[in-house]
Formats: structure tokens, sequence, C-alpha cells
């Protein structure tokens, strides 16, 4: 009986042990799967910071390089700031030699047409020579009256002065006057050098220089048209600066204020080292100012 009993209990107890069992697979299994699943979510979060890393250093990388770069060029932009500082002894250098080499040009052009002149001296004097001592040879009968007054008109008209003066006297003349206010003999002077010796270099200074009498005499229109004349035949002349900055006080003077404000506009815009472009610059502001009030 006994062992029936006991029989029947292990038939009995036999589903709940296996039932057990299974439970215990099945939260092994469980906990297997969660402990894998955490393993791949880690696997991708250590992909995910080594590929963050790798991001983080080539950034690291690129500050760097910006860094050199950023270096470089303060380096580069202070010795830009030195050279920049140079420039204005450079550039004042470069006008002095500038400068030696007009006068140097100027007086060999006067040399040069010092020896034309000289050369054709001769030539007239021979001329000369040979009419007289032809008319020495033939007879005194055979003169007729008009050539004796010829020759008396002929000796009676003196030579002009300026033929026996050197280019470098006429001009040193004319500005002489236009020093001493004496404007019309320095307007004078200075076309006649113009005329006589249209060869030199100092043709346009002459030029300037009569343009400069007129706007002494307050007589703006022909001072304009003489700062044109220079601007336009000799654009790379020394004085194209100052003939620009008198043309637009010239135009100012004459009320012409837009036209004047374009002319010192291209003063300024082509000749920013020069003196005249800082009193073109303050009469810019000066006339936009007047602008404004009105």
């Amino acid at each position: 009986m006994s062992k029936r009993l006991i029989g029947i209990s292990l038939i009995l107890l036999l589903p709940l042990v296996s039932a057990g069992t299974d439970k215990k697979q099945k939260t092994y299994e469980l906990i297997y799967k969660d402990v894998q699943l955490l393993r791949q979510q880690f696997l991708q979060l250590k992909k995910q910071i080594d590929k963050n890393t790798e991001d983080i250093n080539f950034i690291k990388g690129q500050l760097e390089e910006l860094l050199k770069l950023s270096k470089l060029l303060q380096s580069e932009q202070a010795s830009f700031k030195q050279e920049q500082r140079k420039i204005p002894a450079q550039s004042q250098v470069f006008l002095e030699k500038l400068e030696l080499m007009s006068l140097q040009l100027t007086k060999l052009s006067e040399e040069l047409i010092e020896i034309k002149r000289a050369s054709l001296i001769p030539s007239g004097q021979t001329e000369e020579k040979s009419a007289s001592q032809d008319a020495e040879s033939s007879p005194p009968e055979k003169k007729v009256a008009g050539q004796k007054e010829e020759e008396q008109l002929d000796e009676e008209i003196p030579t002009p002065p300026t033929a026996m003066l050197s280019p470098a006297e006429v001009f040193n003349m004319a500005y002489s006057d236009y020093r001493n206010g004496n404007f019309e003999l320095a307007i004078d002077g200075f076309k006649m050098y113009k005329e006589q010796f249209p060869e030199s270099p100092l043709v346009d200074d002459s030029l300037y220089w009569i343009g400069e009498c007129y706007f002494s005499q307050k007589k703006h229109e022909e001072a304009i048209e003489q700062f044109n004349e220079l601007i336009l035949n000799y654009s790379r002349g020394d004085k194209i600066p100052a003939a620009y900055l008198k043309k637009g006080l010239s135009l100012a003077e004459l009320g012409k204020k837009e036209e004047a404000l374009a002319v010192f506009k291209l003063l300024v815009s082509k000749y920013p080292l020069e003196e005249e472009t800082k009193i073109a610059q303050q009469k810019i502001k000066e006339l936009k100012s007047e602008n404004e009030r009105y």
C-alpha cells in the first residue's frame, strides 16, 4: 500500500518538477538573449565611439592646420604692413630719381637744340658773306635802286633778342615774370618758348604755367583750356596731377560744382600718392557739404 502511494506521489510530482525545469530553462534562455542583445548594443556603441573618436581626431587635425594657416597669415600680414610702410619711402626715392633723370633729359635736350641752332648759324653767315662778296665784286653801276633799298631794310631790322638766348634762359625769364606777378609777360614768354623749342621736354611745363598765369588772373575759362591741352597732349607729364587740381578749382570758381567734383575724384583715383590728391580730397568734402546744405 505504501509503495503504491509513493509511486502515485512520484507520478503526481513529475509534471511539477518538469514544469519547474522548463521554467528555469526559459529563464536562462531569456537571460542569455538579453546578454547577447546587450553585447550587440555594446559592440555598436563601441563602433560609434570609435567613429566619433576618428571624427574628433580629424577635426582636431583640421583645427591644427587652420591654426598654422592663421599664424602664417598673421606673419604675412605683418610683413605686408612692414613692406607697405616702406612704399612711401620707396616712392619718394623713385620720384627723386625720376626728377633727376628729367633734369638730365632737359639739359641734354637743350644742348641738342643749341647744337642745332649753332649748326645753322655758320651756313647763314657764309650765305651772307658770299652775298656781300658778290655784291662787292659786282660793278656799282649794275646795282638797282630796289636792291639798295632791300639792303638798307635788312640792315635796319634788328635780330630778335630770343635768337641769342638758350631754351633755359627763355623759360627762366618767363618763370621769373610769373613769380613777380607779371602774368601777361610770363604768358608771352612761355608761349614763345613753346613755339621756338617744340622739342624741349619742358613744353608741357610751359603749358601748365600759362594756365597758372590765367588762374592767377582769375581767367578761369582760359586756364581750363590750357590745362585741358596739357592733359590731352602730355598725359605722362609730371604736371598732370597739378593740372587736374587747378582745373577742378577753376570749375569750382565758375560755379560748375558737379564738373569740379568729377575732376577731383578722377585725380584721387589716378594719382592717390600725389600731394595734390590730399587737396582734392579736402575739396570733395567741402563741395559735398555745400551740396547737402542746399
